[in-house]
């Protein structure tokens, strides 16, 4: 029945905080707060007025960085992929920057936008150009051969090949990397929050652990990263439901 298939799930999870409680939080050297305790945190940053705060700073930036990312690089991409000469000419670039971790530019970061929201926006965009850039110019590398030909055999030119041939193909890819180029965003947010910002959750946990080792609102600060990460990925899934591109996706 489907109501028994969210019950797995719970049961595990309640079974990770019981032995949390039991465990974790009772070692003789450092041990966690326990879950009662982070629900304590959790209460008091929501009475203080943080905790919203602090999450729309994160989900602002990781908005800016990403959303301008997407629209910069899948358009490029499919260019790049769409025209031979073009992919020859820019991958050999492309594999020079690719590599660079997005925190080794957050010296540059500072220098250039100084602490603040910019320069945490700076370091996202670069994170997620990459990745998208790479899949939109492979999704459209894989469009068979024989896609491309039929469109034009039926006499589609230009707007109504891309429209019919080139979308349908390359969308089930592009979700599919956009999940995991949001995914690096949340994780560079937070990263780039606790050198390069004043505020947002990266901020809320080395604040916390600097002011008097509150590891109470560290411990939550960690679990709102992993909840708000958890729902932005069941919102880009979502994608996967759009009936012209369900195709992509196996039924299993």
């Amino acid at each position: 029945m489907k109501w028994k298939q969210p019950l797995g799930p719970a049961a595990f999870i309640a079974f990770l905080l019981v032995w949390w409680q039991v465990e974790l939080s009772r070692q003789a050297v450092h041990p966690l707060p326990t879950p009662l305790q982070v629900l304590a945190g959790l209460t008091e940053l929501i009475a203080k007025g943080l905790l919203l705060k602090y999450v729309v700073a994160s989900l602002f930036r990781v908005t800016w960085g990403y959303v301008t990312a997407a629209l910069l690089a899948i358009p490029l991409g499919l260019a790049i992929g769409w025209y031979k000469r073009s992919e020859m000419a820019f991958n050999p670039w492309i594999q020079v920057f690719r590599p660079i971790s997005p925190l080794a530019w957050i010296p540059i970061s500072i220098l250039w936008f100084g602490v603040g929201d910019i320069s945490a926006i700076f370091l996202i965009f670069l994170a997620t150009f990459f990745p998208l850039l790479v899949t939109g110019i492979n999704a459209v590398s894989n469009i068979p051969e024989v896609y491309v030909n039929a469109g034009r055999n039926f006499g589609l030119r230009n707007a109504r090949l891309v429209y019919h041939v080139l979308y349908p193909a390359v969308v089930p890819q592009l979700i599919v990397g956009m999940r995991i180029a949001l995914g690096i965003a949340w994780l560079v947010v937070v990263a780039a929050e606790m050198i390069a910002a004043n505020s947002g959750l990266g901020f809320l946990i080395v604040d916390a652990r600097n002011a008097g080792n509150r590891y109470d609102l560290v411990v939550a600060g960690m679990v709102m990263i992993g909840v708000i990460g958890f729902l932005l990925d069941i919102g880009m899934r979502s994608f996967e439901t759009i009936p012209s591109v369900r195709w992509g996706y196996s039924e299993d």
